[in-house]
């Protein structure tokens, strides 16, 4: 995870993220924090692990990954104090291609994520799981597609490759994860820190921020200018939570079928 640099987004591409954006509920903001400085990023933020919600993410794929190979990602978490959660997301997504049936949904969430170098835009649908159902998931104790509403059901099966039923996918996980919502003063609005711990020791710290289309150019400046102010690299590879995790526990489904 350290330090390769990334390369700028071109005019075109933001004008893309920009036409998207109009389009989308919301747009996020995100930076990987290279592993080597993850200490000094925790400490210039002032950041507190006691003050951090405790999460723990299932996803559900094939050893394969034929579900994420098609932009369609499922997964379940289970939440420090509060009830869990479970979605299926696609993405990239032209939110012009979504049904109006669909958009009209209060579980959907169409949102543009962007970080140095790239975007990309989703469409998430999501409902509430109680922390004890999804164990019983994970511990095979309860059918997957039990954890999922109808309205996702419909969703993923839409979406999803012809055959492959939720039942049919396998648990890669879970990771655990420590998140915190602060404001930083000089900021001025919310930022939210996720390090995602992965079962070979390596870790993902992500800094993100959300706003609307019309601030996005201009919130992505003042956080840039505060995270260099406050020692936070910005010139690090750029790594996705879900894809660490999807790559991860691929290989260890794939090497448990050949032995």
């Amino acid at each position: 995870m350290a330090g390769r640099a990334t390369r700028r987004l071109t005019d075109q591409d933001l004008v893309s993220i920009l036409d998207l954006a109009r389009k989308a509920d919301s747009v996020e903001l995100k930076l990987t924090v290279p592993a080597a400085d993850h200490r000094a990023a925790i400490s210039g933020l002032g950041l507190d692990p006691l003050e951090a919600q405790i999460r723990q993410v299932f996803f559900f794929d094939t050893p394969d990954l034929h579900l994420n190979a098609v932009g369609v990602v499922a997964r379940a978490r289970r939440i420090q104090g509060r009830a869990g959660d479970t979605v299926v997301k696609l993405r990239p997504v032209d939110p012009d291609g979504l049904p109006a049936e669909l958009r009209l949904s209060p579980n959907i969430v169409v949102e543009v994520d962007a970080m140095p170098g790239g975007y990309v835009c989703s469409a998430s649908l999501k409902a509430k799981a109680d922390a004890p159902s999804v164990r019983d998931a994970a511990l095979g104790n309860r059918a997957i597609k039990k954890l999922f509403s109808t309205e996702q059901r419909v969703f993923y099966a839409a979406h999803a490759p012809d055959g492959l039923t939720l039942d049919d996918l396998s648990i890669l996980g879970p990771i655990f994860v420590l998140k915190q919502n602060f404001e930083p003063k000089a900021l001025g609005r919310r930022m939210v820190a996720e390090l995602w711990f992965y079962p070979d020791g390596s870790r993902i710290l992500e800094l993100s921020t959300k706003c609307t289309a019309v601030d996005a150019f201009q919130v992505a400046v003042e956080a840039r200018s505060f995270l260099s102010e406050k020692g936070v690299s910005l010139n690090g590879r750029q790594e996705t939570k879900t894809k660490a995790a999807l790559t991860y526990f691929s290989k260890q489904l794939r090497a448990a079928q050949n032995v």
